[in-house]
């Protein structure tokens, strides 16, 4: 009896030998490949108004004026951890815009999006990975819904920012971010450089997991410079994209080994930017290793820096914090609803702690200008 499938039958045009069948070897671990949403439909169906379009375009410019010297306003990137519900995330939106406004003279107040969660081992990779919480990685409806809430946010007046993690899903919601990380894992990735090269907004590097400041810094010479690399276009087709290279890139200090956001630090991390001829200026994330994963030490952190920012230090010129509607994190639990604002991935501080800690930075800096005047 004949097989069904004859590899002996295969050929290709113009040859006479038969084409290998080598399904023995090749994607021999894969267990399903499902369709994937091209972002030209994503984004025909879910478009960027004129207004839209326009704040984008404003606050990118505005960030990169900080980075080059030109407004000495602070860039505070504050918001959840991570996003893993449109509701909660516009409500903490609508709050974060009322507060931004009465202190946008001193601060430059970008929403934290993170839709993309690097993970040590395993665990829930985000809102675009697994948008419904179970495993079930609905990958298009989670890219639906990341890109419809970023469009939603943005049309209230406040920036948005976020971690580039996948390679394909920038070009899925990138036209609405103001201001992109490449995370400590990644800093180091040449994929994400090349990626940050040619992205349109200005880019944060952090330094590495061990706290060294030598990768990040490498990270923003070769993200300026240009590259040439496979990707996949809006159309969903594979293409080589060559890059003019990002000039508006800096450092994220988040601590490694020890905390790294001292007068100490930024020196030491200044010194490193002034050797590879770069400007000397870092933002600070006052989480992570910085406030020893103990949420509410970020307020302390925040504070010290705040301190030095208005006795006249220029070169910290943004702040990242992690901050939820609802302090603490909990833990994902089969069959039963998260609590209502609450971090389901690294512990926050709540709203009630965060307007006031803002309000302390933008004070830093009105009296850094006093005191310059």
């Amino acid at each position: 009896m004949n097989p069904f499938d004859n590899p002996s039958h295969d050929r290709e045009v113009g040859e006479r030998a038969s084409t290998r069948d080598t399904t023995r070897i090749d994607d021999t671990r894969i267990e399903a490949v499902r369709p994937l949403i091209t972002p030209a439909l994503l984004m025909e169906q879910l478009p960027v108004s004129e207004a839209t379009l326009a704040l984008v375009e404003a606050s990118r410019s505005a960030i990169a004026s900080v980075l080059r010297g030109a407004d000495d306003r602070l860039v505070v990137v504050v918001g959840p951890c991570s996003i893993h519900d449109h509701d909660q995330a516009i409500e903490y939106a609508a709050r974060l815009q009322a507060a931004a406004a009465p202190l946008a003279d001193a601060l430059l107040i970008v929403m934290r999006t993170y839709f993309e969660k690097p993970r040590t081992t395993v665990g829930w990779k985000g809102y675009i990975n697994d948008p419904h919480l179970d495993g079930s990685f609905a990958i298009n409806l989670g890219l639906e819904r990341a890109r419809r809430l970023l469009l939603e946010i943005v049309a209230m007046g406040l920036p948005v920012g976020t971690e580039f993690l996948d390679l394909l899903s920038p070009q899925f919601i990138s036209d609405l971010i103001a201001w992109g990380a490449i995370g400590a894992r990644t800093t180091e990735s040449q994929s994400h450089r090349q990626l940050a090269s040619g992205l349109s907004c200005p880019v944060g590097f952090k330094n590495g997991t061990d706290g060294g400041v030598k990768v990040a810094t490498d990270a923003i010479v070769a993200a300026a410079a240009q590259h040439a690399f496979m990707g996949m276009t809006k159309m969903g087709v594979a293409a080589i994209f060559e890059t003019r290279g990002n000039a508006d890139c800096h450092v994220i200090l988040r601590g490694g080994k020890q905390p790294n956001y001292s007068a100490a630090d930024v020196d030491a991390t200044c010194a490193v930017l002034r050797a590879a001829g770069l400007r000397e200026q870092v933002m600070i994330d006052v989480s992570h290793a910085n406030s020893a994963k103990q949420h509410r030490r970020q307020i302390d952190v925040a504070a010290d820096v705040a301190a030095r920012i208005a006795g006249g230090e220029r070169r910290v010129t943004g702040l990242m914090i992690e901050s939820h509607l609802e302090e603490g994190r909990q833990d994902l639990v089969p069959g039963r609803a998260p609590r209502p604002g609450v971090s389901i991935t690294d512990a926050c501080i709540g709203w009630s702690q965060t307007l006031p800690l803002l309000q302390g930075l933008a004070d830093a800096v009105r009296r850094r200008r006093s005191t310059a005047a």
